[in-house]
């Protein structure tokens, strides 16, 4: 099959043919009709995931068509439309048994852990834990896009800051995920704020729900978030992964504020620095947020499905793989408002 692949940390990917996958016991092998290009991948190639080894296939954000089903597996056939959150997690451990398979320390990642999804085919694990079934109306690249950023959003404000209605929230950062949080913080009833540098991004912003939109880098950005929201936020998202996002974001909040850091920070001089002085003195709640366990998808998909979530919006265009391979390298400055979706077909 073809896919894309990574020699060495940083090294230019490359499409080639490599061999097909074969199903792990209690997993099954995906056709991949479509899967998304995401700052994690960016991230993975830059050396910042200690899981990956090298030659790699990274992707990670997917959905497919069932190709071959392993030993053990009882709820799925081939053809079975599907997606799949982007932690498999292994559905024994007492983290699943509680319904948090988000932090299975027994998980799995396509794209980190194992060969991913910018490829024909991808190996995936604890089926009957992971898969989630994708209604006719949705299609392929709808579902992918689901995966990783949206999931994630919808976790981060829906399941840990807990957002209600009337509620400021600030999403720092446009991208794929930042504009995902905007249109989940809308449809919670949130009044939100979008901080980004990229002015298309902010425009796409206003237009999934954004009612306030502040330019990174001009000025001071908790500055002007506590001007516009009256003393700042209830809740701040970094969907972007800096030190200066992530301090714009703290700062932004109002005292017993919730912070929620889905961004990866890579470390600056052994550990990224956070105004931890500002988290203690106002008591703000300081939340991770690690995508999204299959059981917690129907929540999700319902809203999806009443047309209060509309993901399909947010995909800005769709490439092919060697246009994959060109692209990953420079994605973290990328300026593209949206989702960039790959058919692993063209």
């Amino acid at each position: 099959m073809r896919a894309v692949v990574i020699d060495a940390v940083r090294a230019q990917p490359e499409v080639r043919e490599v061999p097909e996958p074969v199903a792990p016991p209690g997993g099954v092998v995906v056709r991949v009709m479509a899967t998304g290009l995401c700052r994690s991948d960016w991230h993975g190639w830059a050396g910042h995931d200690d899981d990956i080894v090298f030659p790699h296939v990274p992707g990670h954000e997917l959905a497919g068509v069932v190709a071959e089903v392993g030993a053990g597996v009882q709820d799925w056939r081939i053809g079975d439309r599907v997606t799949v959150p982007f932690v498999c997690a292994c559905g024994r451990c007492e983290w699943c048994r509680a319904g948090n398979g988000q932090v299975c320390p027994d998980q799995q990642q396509p794209g980190f852990t194992h060969w991913g999804s910018f490829a024909g085919l991808v190996a995936l694990h604890a089926a009957d834990t992971n898969l989630v079934a994708l209604p006719e109306p949705v299609d392929f690249a709808t579902a992918a896009s689901l995966g990783c950023r949206f999931a994630t959003a919808f976790r981060a404000l829906a399941g840990r800051a807990r957002v209600t209605e009337g509620e400021w929230v600030t999403v720092v950062g446009a991208g794929g995920v930042g504009l995902s949080a905007v249109m989940i913080a809308r449809a919670l009833g949130a009044r939100v704020i979008a901080v980004d540098r990229n002015p298309q991004a902010l425009a796409v912003a206003s237009a999934v729900g954004a009612e306030h939109v502040v330019p990174a880098g001009n000025g001071d950005v908790p500055a002007a978030v506590t001007e516009l929201t009256g003393g700042g936020s209830h809740v701040a998202v970094d969907a972007v992964g800096s030190e200066q996002t992530c301090a714009d974001a703290i700062l932004s909040l109002r005292r017993r504020g919730r912070h929620v850091q889905v961004g990866l920070l890579p470390p600056v001089d052994g550990h990224p620095r956070v105004p931890m002085a500002r988290v203690i003195g106002w008591e703000l709640d300081v939340l991770g947020s690690h995508g999204m366990a299959a059981a917690d998808y129907p929540a999700m998909m319902a809203l999806i499905a009443d047309g209060l979530l509309e993901p399909q919006r947010l995909i800005e265009r769709t490439v092919g793989l060697a246009e994959a391979a060109t692209l990953l390298p420079a994605f973290d400055r990328a300026t593209v408002a949206g989702m960039t979706m790959i058919d692993p077909a063209r």
